[in-house]
């Protein structure tokens, strides 16, 4: 089995609570960059240093953008900016904006230092349109994880 913390932002909460995935997994989920304790203890640093391979699902624009320019202003970026580890996202977001060339620009930078994209997919998005934008299915994801943990040393 891979290590891999949950980290969720504040905006993904308001789509799934923490407690589901603390349920599914067995293991805190991570969300916070500012409580006594993980400023204390350099929380997204100790998370880091645990973490063997790293999924990022879904993959907004926000978080595509923040990883590509450098910027850390909550746990999940300051987290994916100290990893080193291999890093899958999932983009999900409106085709308008997939198709937007900034957001062209912060992909192609990423994948240009090695971050492995699955998806977006075609399918029904948030606003009922049918289009390039959906995540891919979590099987998917799944399958690239697992063809990347092949590769990690002692993960055969």
């Amino acid at each position: 089995g891979l290590n891999s913390p949950f980290v969720m932002t504040e905006a993904a909460k308001r789509f799934v609570a923490p407690l589901t995935f603390r349920a599914l997994s067995g293991r805190p989920v991570h969300s916070d960059l500012w409580t006594p304790l993980a400023a204390q203890a350099a929380e997204h640093i100790a998370l880091a240093d645990r973490a063997e391979l790293v999924v990022v699902a879904p993959a907004t624009a926000n978080i595509l953008a923040k990883l590509a320019h450098g910027i850390a202003d909550d746990l999940l970026s300051t987290f994916l900016l100290a990893i080193d580890a291999p890093l899958i996202v999932a983009p999900a977001m409106n085709v308008r904006m997939w198709r937007h060339p900034a957001v062209a620009a912060n992909c192609e930078a990423l994948r240009s230092r090695g971050v492995r994209f699955v998806g977006p997919v075609e399918g029904r998005l948030a606003c009922g349109t049918v289009a390039q934008g959906r995540m891919a299915e979590p099987e998917e994801i799944l399958e690239t994880l697992a063809d990347l943990a092949r590769d990690l040393p002692g993960k055969q």
